[in-house]
């Protein structure tokens, strides 16, 4: 259920009157921080709760551009909850164009939230019905299909999605909710609905997607179905369920591209071997997805350690699936070191990764305090089992 705040079904639907717009869009550029002055003068002319709700519904579509991009952000409306929790638009999108590419008309989109995922597939011509409990968000799951022209395509309801008949529907994508009043949650049976439930929902389509959070076991898994993760600039944004589709199958999906990995038959974990000049960082979806090892067989690389997902070549080899740096140290851990090295090379610049490391990088730059006009990247990790440095640049 969307984290509503303050804001009431009520205060929502004042926004969408004349009023309620012209007050919104003029907030458009306005700045956070003076609020309490913006405020104060729009409330000689506008009721306080709509005031209050507007400048709201303005941060909110803030922040959203980072996810939706200007254009829609600014025409749309959001939940503070449901901004937080709605699919990266690069990511709806994506998935919105596989479901057509599988010759997909009509989804029922179950725990709709805001209409993110809905909207997508609306603009690929794709008939939805959008479901969620919360009024407020239903409200706004609907007032965005009309902002953004797509009514006609998208039927909102409120219900409780186990209730609901999704029989007529060629596909069903479900989203469960993955935060709790305590934060996040782990467990897939304390989402709401439980992943038990969406599981067999998901097996009545004739196609399905289930949203997932990335860290899910693979042995959690069903066995027909296809797990993809999916990274948009490197970050990983989110795993799915596919049935229907390639059971048995991991997926790594890579935005902007898309460009995809997958095999039904994972090769086993790559030899651990010396490090060389050369270091790769695969894509958080590609060990998401346990794919190291296929990366590892392309670039004919090795692993620093058996247990760290970094991979290493004598050779520099072009791929999508990882981030190149080339090494020019090999040093067990040590902090005095380290320190010594960049002031000697006058580095200033200091990127910081870890993998295998209890040391925080903020703490590292607290204690090395680099300075200088250069820049490097030093990686704390492991090799052959023994804590060390590795301190490169990017490939050029």
């Amino acid at each position: 259920m969307a984290d509503n705040g303050a804001v009431t079904p009520e205060d929502f639907a004042a926004l969408l009157t004349p009023e309620g717009r012209a007050l919104l869009d003029s907030l458009r550029d306005y700045d956070p921080a003076q609020e309490l002055a913006v405020a104060t003068r729009l409330r000689r002319e506008h009721p306080a709760a709509l005031v209050s709700a507007a400048l709201g519904q303005a941060r909110l579509r803030q922040r959203a551009v980072a996810k939706f991009g200007a254009e829609d952000a600014f025409r749309m409306f959001f939940t503070p909850g449901g901004g937080e929790m709605a699919t990266r638009a690069s990511v709806a999108s994506y998935r919105a164009e596989r479901l057509a590419g599988l010759g997909v008309r009509s989804v029922a989109d179950l725990c709709c939230g805001i209409g993110g995922d809905a909207l997508a597939l609306a603009r690929r011509g794709i008939r939805v019905l959008a479901v969620d409990l919360d009024p407020l968000t239903v409200a706004v799951a609907r007032a965005n299909a009309q902002a953004l022209g797509l009514a006609d395509l998208i039927e909102v309801r409120e219900a409780d999605v186990t209730t609901v008949d999704v029989s007529s529907y060629e596909a069903v994508f479900i989203d469960p909710a993955r935060r709790g009043g305590r934060g996040r949650i782990f467990d897939p049976e304390s989402y709401s609905p439980p992943l038990s439930w969406a599981v067999g929902a998901a097996r009545t389509a004739k196609y399905a997607a289930i949203k997932i959070a990335p860290g899910i076991p693979h042995e959690a898994v069903p066995a027909e179905a296809e797990a993809e993760w999916i990274s948009d600039h490197g970050d990983v944004k989110e795993a799915v369920l596919w049935f229907g589709t390639a059971p048995g199958t991991v997926r790594a999906t890579l935005l902007p591209g898309p460009v995809g990995l997958h095999t039904a038959e994972p090769l086993p974990d790559p030899q651990a071997g010396p490090v060389g000049r050369w270091l790769y960082e695969p894509d958080g979806a590609v060990i998401r997805a346990h794919l190291v090892a296929e990366v590892a067989e392309r670039l004919d690389g090795r692993l620093i350690d058996p247990t760290i997902a970094y991979i290493t070549a004598d050779e520099l080899r072009d791929t999508p699936y990882a981030t190149a740096y080339e090494i020019t140290d090999v040093l067990p851990f040590g902090l005095k070191k380290l320190k010594a090295l960049l002031r000697e090379r006058e580095v200033g610049v200091l990127t910081v990764k870890k993998r295998g490391s209890a040391i925080e990088p903020e703490e590292l730059r607290r204690k090395v305090k680099p300075s200088g006009p250069n820049s490097a990247t030093v990686f704390l990790t492991r090799v052959a089992g023994a804590p060390a440095m590795l301190i490169g640049s990017p490939a050029a």
